[in-house]
């Protein structure tokens, strides 16, 4: 229980810093932090849970994180529904006090999408679906190898969450634009119920592509990261 405890307070933290900075503060009146600080929000709450509670649950913070390690043989298949469903339940209530917060400032709007992830009309940059499914599957992808390859027992050790935090960073400077970032069905979860709408009605693409993206990068570091691999590749 404890480690599904430190999920769901994790996932709370990833919800409330990340999509908190992009509802809050993005395009606050002339200091707005605009999307280099969303980005760097997003990997900030995740450097800042791995210290904190990396060595209680591993902080996966993520479904698609958590199906990724585990098809990278790295987690028991008999913990994923209770992880996946705490981390949802953590965003879901990080959503909710992120929305008694922004309700009360005058004019807002709920249906101006609550940093809810879209594609087409939807999408910050008017991207397809097709754009937003390669992008959602590729970050996904790489950010599972670094996750893998940080955490891995012949890595330097002690620095995972600065990798894992800045890879999160980088991935959000890249593809903000596109879908306004996913790759974690549990934080496109917790805005979507609220935003309601569309939002709703695309959340399947951010659960989908996140976790086709996991399993491809799991199955790239099992091949790549495999001991045999290293001793081929020192021959």
């Amino acid at each position: 229980m404890k480690q599904y405890g430190a999920e769901f307070f994790g996932t709370f933290w990833l919800v409330l810093g990340g999509c908190g900075s992009a509802v809050l503060a993005a395009a606050f009146p002339h200091v707005g932090i605009g999307l280099l600080g969303v980005s760097c929000a997003f990997g900030l709450t995740v450097l800042t849970m791995a210290y904190t509670i990396g060595h209680i649950s591993g902080c996966h913070l993520n479904p698609a994180v958590s199906i990724g390690l585990w098809a990278g043989g790295r987690f028991p298949a008999n913990k994923l529904a209770p992880y996946i469903a705490a981390q949802v339940v953590g965003g879901i209530v990080a959503g909710g006090v992120l929305y008694l917060i922004a309700s009360g400032k005058a004019g807002f709007d709920v249906t101006a999408g609550f940093a809810s992830n879209g594609y087409g009309e939807h999408s910050p940059g008017q991207y397809s679906l097709l754009a937003g499914l390669v992008s959602e599957v590729v970050m996904t992808m790489m950010f599972l190898l670094v996750i893998l390859g940080a955490t891995d027992s012949r890595a330097p050790q002690g620095f995972a969450p600065i990798a894992i935090g800045l890879c999160l960073t980088l991935i959000h400077l890249v593809s903000i634009p596109v879908t306004n970032t996913s790759v974690n069905p549990a934080r496109s979860t917790a805005v979507a119920i609220y935003a309601g709408d569309w939002a709703l009605a695309q959340l399947w693409l951010f659960w989908v592509a996140p976790i086709i993206g996991a399993v491809l990068g799991a199955l790239i570091y099992r091949f790549i990261g495999a001991p045999e691999a290293i001793e081929v590749a020192e021959d």
